[in-house]
């Protein structure tokens, strides 16, 4: 324990020793370390300072350099702008010497065009006097004033105008015509080539074979009833003669006598031939046939290619099928003539849809032109307005006989193409009576007019050549004589088509050679 204690003492002792004397020793270490290091600043300081010196020496060289470079280079630009200005000057004082010398030149020029004005004027004035005095001369010797004189020399020269243009004006319409009648008959003549159609020539009788005679006896029924029952009927008179196995319908109604014949068959086929059986045939055969008229309607409008024509109108073309017209079929006539009014709109660039319309509605009113008063003409334009048709096929219905002008190409075309179905050879029959007849009265119409010499009706009597005295018909009173035959014609005499009228004026001049 003292040991402990002595140890403790010793320690007490020794420690404050040892700490004061490591505290010299390091703050002596320490204030050395300081001294060198204030030391070592100051000369960082002075180096630095000298460094900062130098640097400041040296930009201001560099500043002193850069401005007398941009001082050089400023001299040099200012040089530069001065002698591009001094030789702008130059040009300008050049410019404005060149403008003085053209304008001295322009008033020179100007006095010389005053003193030239001046004696044109005074030429002009003796040119006047000169004028004046030739035609005061003028007059004198010729005997006419000046207006007399102008008012001749126009007189002289319209009339070689007027002949001139009167020459020009005949040649350029024979050459037009020729043209046009040349381009005419080729398109005439394609169309009819390329159009052929059959026809049907229809009579007022149908022929019903009979298996055998003892049939006539049951038609007939006892008392006639059967016969009288059909003939109420159907409105059609039955001719039961001697002709073997045959009955003969007789009636203008082709509808009536189709429904006929197609009952009466309808009976032979079933032999049960009383009252009561003929009104049930009547009845059926009344059927078929509408049903017919329908479907020869439409196969009309598909054959020839128009579509969307109203139902009604349809069915009456069918009708047509059993209509004739001087022993042509309606039908297969209006065919024809939608047909080659197509061909002909074609070739001449015209609506072709709207010209087939046309021609296949155009005689649309003979379908019922015996029931309704009134011609066949006005029926269809009226039946075609009823039914909405455009105002193109109403006009070339109301215009294919000429009733009224046509109002569009497609209207003549239709008038062609129904001329020439209906004069196509063939195509009408009619009986060799009523021909000469026609042809007789043609030309007695034509020379009962004064002056005619004498007539002659040729191509079947669609054309009359009337050849007059020269002495007595003069070129002026040719056309008016044409005129008034074609209207006698018309107020006299009933045809299909158009008759053509030439009056042809013959002049002569004889002389004797002695």
């Amino acid at each position: 324990m003292p040991v402990f204690i002595a140890i403790i003492a010793t320690l007490v002792i020794v420690a404050p020793i040892t700490w004061f004397i490591s505290s010299n020793v390091i703050k002596k270490a320490n204030d050395a370390t300081i001294g060198n290091a204030n030391e070592r600043a100051r000369e960082i300081i002075d180096e630095a300072l000298k460094t900062a010196e130098t640097k400041k020496k040296e930009a201001l060289l560099e500043i002193k350099e850069e401005s007398l470079r941009n001082k050089n280079e400023l001299e040099k630009e200012t040089k530069e702008r001065r002698a591009e200005v001094q030789k702008y000057e130059r040009r300008v004082l050049s410019k404005e010497e060149s403008l003085d010398r053209k304008i001295e030149a322009v008033e020179k020029r100007d006095l010389s065009i005053t003193r030239k004005e001046e004696e044109l004027g005074r030429m002009r004035q003796k040119v006047d006097e000169l004028e004046q005095k030739r035609q005061q001369e003028l007059e004198r010797i010729s005997g006419l004033t000046s207006e007399q004189a102008k008012e001749y020399l126009l007189k002289t020269v319209e009339d070689e105008v007027k002949h001139e243009t009167a020459v020009m004006i005949k040649t350029y319409e024979s050459r037009a015509k020729e043209e046009a009648e040349k381009k005419a008959k080729d398109y005439v003549v394609t169309a009819i080539q390329r159009c052929a159609a059959d026809h049907v020539a229809e009579t007022t009788i149908s022929v019903v074979q009979l298996p055998n005679d003892e049939m006539k006896g049951r038609i007939i029924g006892r008392e006639g009833r059967n016969i009288r029952t059909l003939e109420t009927l159907t409105g059609v008179e039955l001719i039961i003669d001697d002709t073997p196995e045959a009955v003969v319908l007789s009636g203008f109604d082709p509808i009536r006598r189709e429904v006929a014949r197609i009952a009466l068959e309808k009976l032979i086929l079933d032999g049960r031939i009383h009252p009561a059986r003929i009104e049930e045939m009547v009845e059926k055969a009344q059927k078929e046939v509408e049903v017919l008229i329908k479907e020869e309607g439409e196969a009309a409008t598909l054959e020839v290619g128009v579509h969307g024509i109203h139902p009604e109108l349809v069915r009456l073309l069918g009708r047509m099928r059993f209509r004739t017209s001087y022993g042509q079929n309606a039908l297969k006539h209006s065919i024809e003539v939608a047909q080659l009014s197509g061909l002909l709109a074609g070739e001449i660039g015209c609506d072709v849809k709207t010209a087939k319309r046309a021609g296949l509605l155009h005689d649309i009113g003979k379908s019922i032109d015996h029931e309704i008063e009134g011609s066949h003409v006005q029926i269809g334009v009226d039946l075609c307005r009823k039914y909405k048709e455009s105002p193109t096929v109403i006009n070339a219905v109301e215009a294919h006989h000429g009733d009224v002008e046509p109002e569009s190409l497609i209207a003549c075309i239709v008038q062609a193409a129904d001329t020439i179905s209906a004069a196509r050879p063939g195509a009408r029959r009619e009986t060799l009576e009523t021909y000469t007849n026609r042809l007789k009265q043609l030309e007695d119409i034509a020379n009962c007019f004064k002056g005619v010499e004498k007539s002659f009706a040729i191509q079947a009597g669609r054309e009359i050549r009337v050849m007059v005295i020269p002495e007595v018909v003069s070129d002026s009173d040719m056309v008016l004589m044409a005129r008034d035959i074609s209207k006698q014609i018309e107020n006299q005499m009933e045809y299909p088509g158009q008759i053509k009228v030439s009056v042809i004026r013959e002049s002569r001049a004889v002389d004797y050679a002695k």
